[in-house]
Parts: structure tokens; sequence; C-alpha cells
């Protein structure tokens, strides 16, 4: 294959009939479907990791189309600027996937507090996209890493604080949620 032609202005090429979706007759690619999903991990060898969960049903659908794992995140609310949090969607998303493939979350984590709730929760990984983008930014690749070097300091103390001695013994019982009524 050699490199795509480009026009006078150096742009490649439009699709000369691409796909329309729906509503949006203006967007180029249609939104993906549970079955797109399922295709996709039938095709590939590789893990499919979907990112964007936020409910149950959505969780069971990732799993009986074959994803290896699923990130709850709202995308920063970019999307939908009056979505809930993603440590208040964790426990849902959770239950959906039963234990079946593994749930990781992204959004609103700025502290090792933050990490030990959504262990808590249940999440098997946490991703902290500000935190580091603020250390590269401050200082570069050495604010990254004081970045996670706090990160990992503070969860170890808050750890210490919880009286739990490790991360494999985090559970359910260090996060209340509001107006969840306490199992005895």
């Amino acid at each position: 294959m050699g490199i795509p032609r480009r026009d006078a202005q150096g742009n490649l090429p439009k699709p000369k009939s691409p796909k329309r979706a729906g509503i949006y007759p203006s967007r180029p690619f249609p939104t993906p479907t549970w079955d797109t999903v399922a295709e996709l991990c039938a095709l590939t060898k590789m893990p499919v990791v979907l990112k964007g969960i936020l409910i149950r049903e959505d969780a069971e659908r990732a799993v009986q189309a074959g994803a290896a794992g699923i990130i709850v995140s709202s995308h920063g609310a970019r999307q939908l600027d009056h979505v809930g949090a993603t440590v208040e969607a964790l426990p849902e998303v959770v239950e959906g996937a039963q234990g079946r493939i593994p749930v990781l979350v992204d959004g609103g984590i700025r502290r090792g507090t933050d990490i030990l709730k959504c262990l808590a929760l249940g999440a098997k990984a946490v991703c902290i996209a500000r935190p580091y983008l603020y250390g590269l930014t401050a200082v570069g690749g050495r604010g990254v890493e004081r970045v996670l070097q706090l990160m990992k300091t503070e969860l170890a103390l808050d750890l210490a604080l919880a009286g739990v001695p490790n991360l494999a013994a985090i559970d359910r019982s260090l996060v209340r949620i509001r107006g969840e009524q306490r199992r005895s």
C-alpha cells in the first residue's frame, strides 16, 4: 500500500459514500452497536476493553459481547455535563460484570483515598489522567513521577489508617454510600 493521495490543498479525499448515523446525517461514522462490539471481539485476538460504561445493563452487554474488560467513565463529563460521578456508577457496573471481566474506573481520581474507595467498591484498577497531566505540565517527566509517588504514598497511608494490611485486603466494608442501608 502506498501513501494515500491528497488533493491540491493537501487534504485526504472524503469517502464517496460514507455511512451516515440515524438522526445525525452529517456524522460520517455510525455509532457502534452491541453487535458491532461483538463483531470486533470476534475479529481480533487482542483484548477489547470498553470505556464509558455507566450502568449495570451495559456491563452485562459488554460481557455478552465478549469484551475483555470495561472502564467506568463519563469521559470527563464532556459529552453530558450532568452525568453522575463515576464512583457513584461503579458499584452498579461491578454488579453487572459479576466478576466475569475486570472493571476499571476513570474519572475523579485525585488522591489515595479516591483509589482506596474505588478498589473497595470493586474496581480492579483505577485510571488517573488529570493528576499525571498536571505533573507533566508543571515539571515534565519528573512531575509525572512525583504525582505517582504522592498517590502511592497517600494510598499506603490510607491503608494503614483504615487498618488494612495490603491491597488484597481492601473490601466493601471500607465505604458507605449515602442513603444505602448498612448490612449487619
